[in-house]
């Protein structure tokens, strides 16, 4: 038999080099919108764009490490259950200790001595990971009683996103349920189902988002105001411009002043103090000001071709888990990106989600990592699979031959 083929001649290009591409490009930006703000501060202009590289470098570090790793190793109950675990004692202490901070109307991070993090960035792939195995062990279950098979699944779920709802993290909780939506509508359930969530989630958002705008203020409670504020902003925040519309103004010029080919790197003039978390939330508004529309329409579609290329791995696979894992990972990344768009350009209102690979932030830095090293491992897997079926076809092939050859010869000769 044929020697195995090592595992990196299957490396999946077409995820790596976006991936590289976007992250690189981040830390690039990362400096160009936080420096000026830090010098005014008397702080080093470099300091948020070197801690950015320093978890790109531990980002490929861990795609390293989990592109060596076997795929089996990923469907460990046991591992999934600690992985859990973890981010529930993270939740429950970014809320109730003297540990977390807060942050946008949320108490969102967990400051360990030099390293903040943000659990809910860590909670979307342990979503992800958790649906992906349970609902690839229950396929039968799913096809003859789906409610059934998923009903203990969402109960947890549903308790990790109620972790986050209690920080309160709305926007979080809201991205957390339409991730969990994507593995579940991905796992062979009836396609009247798939319909039903689609056309049904898009009119009761749509009516949601009226209903709140007009009577919200009567409805929310004093601690919730701010979340009524950014839907009575998003759709014309010139009603107030110097309180919550302010963002979304600046947003507005950020773009507006980029036209179509930017004002160069480093030339924004919003992120002087005009629009705060410019490296952050709003990083792509700074894109389109200093690189302009054609530049920042190229970003997107290698966003976009990336994570089209980890949706067709997961079309493409024959395993159920690797399946439901590249789908929730690309749905994950698709959901984040039109979130981010959709708020800096009052699509729908402000969640505070990043961009993408662009922002920053170490915790989404690292997960989205994480995410890029599962998905170029289950790749390879695929990759492998197919190789190694197609040599065996051959060289069975190649056995039928040489004993019909000799088989003639055999006749010949009698």
């Amino acid at each position: 038999m044929h020697k195995r083929v090592k595992k990196r001649f299957y490396l999946d290009y077409a995820i790596l080099i976006p991936y590289l591409f976007l992250s690189i490009l981040g830390i690039i930006m990362v400096y160009s919108a936080s420096s000026a703000t830090l010098a005014s501060k008397g702080l080093n202009p470099n300091q948020d764009a070197l801690k950015q590289a320093a978890f790109f470098l531990f980002g490929v570090i861990a795609i390293v490490f989990i592109y060596k790793m076997k795929t089996s190793y990923f469907m460990h109950k046991n591992l999934i259950m600690i992985a859990i675990f973890i981010i529930s004692a993270m939740l429950l202490l970014t809320k109730f200790s003297n540990l977390g901070q807060s942050g946008g109307g949320a108490d969102g991070w967990l400051s360990l001595g030099p390293i903040t993090l943000q659990p809910i960035e860590f909670l979307k792939i342990i979503i992800i990971w958790y649906l992906s195995y349970i609902l690839s062990r229950r396929q039968k279950s799913i096809e003859h009683d789906f409610k059934h098979a998923i009903k203990k699944p969402m109960l947890l779920v549903g308790g990790l996103i109620a972790l986050v709802i209690i920080q309160p993290d709305n926007g979080g909780a809201a991205i957390l349920f339409l991730i969990a939506l994507v593995v579940i509508l991905a796992s062979g359930i009836n396609y009247m189902y798939t319909s039903l969530c689609l056309i049904g989630g898009v009119t009761v958002s749509f009516l949601a988002i009226q209903f709140i705008s007009v009577t919200g203020e009567f409805l929310f409670p004093q601690r919730f105001a701010y979340v009524y504020q950014r839907f009575r902003t998003f759709s014309n925040p010139f009603i107030d411009p110097l309180g919550d519309g302010h963002q979304m103004i600046n947003s507005y010029y950020a773009m507006s002043n980029g036209g179509w080919f930017g004002r160069g790197i480093g030339n924004s003039i919003q992120k002087k103090g005009f629009l705060s978390a410019a490296q952050t939330d709003f990083m792509f508004s700074i894109v389109i000001e200093e690189l302009g529309l054609i530049v920042s329409l190229i970003i997107l579609a290698v966003l976009l071709f990336l994570i089209i290329r980890i949706f067709l791995v997961g079309i493409r696979s024959k395993n159920t888990f690797n399946s439901l894992m590249c789908i929730g990972i690309g749905g994950m990344l698709l959901i984040q990106t039109f979130v981010n768009i959709g708020g800096i350009t009052g699509i729908i209102p402000l969640t505070g989600v990043t961009f993408p690979f662009l922002s920053q932030g170490g915790s989404s830095l690292i997960t989205l990592s994480v995410s890029v090293g599962i998905a170029l491992n289950i790749s390879a897997d695929e990759k492998r699979k197919s190789f190694e079926k197609q040599r065996e076809i051959a060289y069975q092939q190649h056995l039928e031959l040489e004993y019909t050859q000799h088989h003639s010869d055999q006749i010949r000769k009698s």
